[in-house]
């Protein structure tokens, strides 16, 4: 199943599968309600055409669970270009939920905050079944689905809050979290560890690589999160592939600005995209100053 939330004209928020070029709307609240009822679901009655509905963020999950580190080619990308630090496996912290944008909605460059926005693409595990302190074995009882996921991260940002060896606000400003744009479920997908992986900007192929080059499994990634407790609808990510701005060898040349068109894209998941735009055209007004106390 291909698990949607969608605007139809006036009514916000709708939760449906995809059945071809069809929407068919099911009776619940929101996808996490869906998935909190263990996906036991009717449907209202009621179906749209894809093309006549806003597809928008999939999901807002009560957690949302940041790994870092799992593809080894990322840090050694990272290392050739003599990056400020090693970007090894076992780094987790939190998402801003608020953060959180859809397909086709604008990630918004804050000029006043950074100069070095970058992009990375990632698979996001949905989690079904609530759960705390569960084995690798255990874990595919606790997977519901996957989407594709786009790490929108403030490099400048980043490498300061590096020094205290966390970071967090470099990837929670307003917009940072494109998620989407749909949430396929885990029945849907033969191996989640054998997927072709794809960013591009502007049509040019910047990230390419395959889930098969994860260092770590799906299921040893949600088990090791598990002690945080989960709640259904829960995410997980599972790390970014090489191929970063950051990474290559002219960054300024590669990071995004305002017109950029990104598109992220998994096997099996969809394509996620999304324009950068300025603050003035997100909010027809000039950007807030930024306070900087670091």
């Amino acid at each position: 199943m291909k698990l949607v939330t969608f605007d139809a004209g006036s009514e916000p928020g709708l939760v449906g599968r995809l059945d071809g070029e069809t929407v068919v709307e099911l009776d619940v609240p929101s996808t996490r309600a869906f998935f909190e009822r263990e996906s036991q679901v009717g449907e209202t009655g009621r179906t749209f055409t894809l093309a006549d509905v806003r597809l928008r963020a999939p999901i807002v999950p009560k957690k949302f669970f940041h790994t870092a580190g799992n593809f080894r080619e990322h840090h050694e990308d990272l290392v050739r270009v003599d990056w400020s630090h090693p970007v090894n496996k076992g780094i987790v912290f939190f998402q801003n939920v608020d953060a959180i944008i859809g397909p086709d909605e604008p990630i918004v460059y804050p000029a006043n905050l950074t100069r070095e926005l970058d992009y990375e693409l990632e698979l996001a595990v949905v989690i079904g079944k609530p759960g705390r302190f569960f084995s690798a074995e255990q874990a595919a009882e606790h997977i519901a689905g996957y989407l594709v996921f786009n790490d929108i991260t403030a490099r400048d940002i980043q490498r300061k809050e590096m020094e205290s060896g966390v970071f967090s606000f470099s990837k929670a400003i307003e917009t940072f979290c494109p998620i989407g744009p749909c949430i396929v479920t885990a029945d849907e997908i033969d191996d989640p560890h054998a997927l072709d992986m794809e960013l591009r900007v502007n049509g040019d192929v910047r990230q390419k690589s395959n889930t098969a080059r994860m260092s770590v499994s799906i299921p040893q990634l949600v088990a090791y999160h598990s002690p945080q407790t989960y709640s259904a609808g829960d995410i997980v990510t599972t790390g970014t592939i090489a191929g970063v701005a950051a990474s290559t060898e002219d960054p300024f040349a590669n990071y995004l600005k305002p017109g950029d068109v990104v598109e992220a894209e998994i096997e099996g998941l969809g394509v996620l995209r999304n324009t950068v735009v300025s603050w003035r055209d997100a909010y027809g007004e000039d950007e807030p100053p930024a306070e900087q106390w670091v």
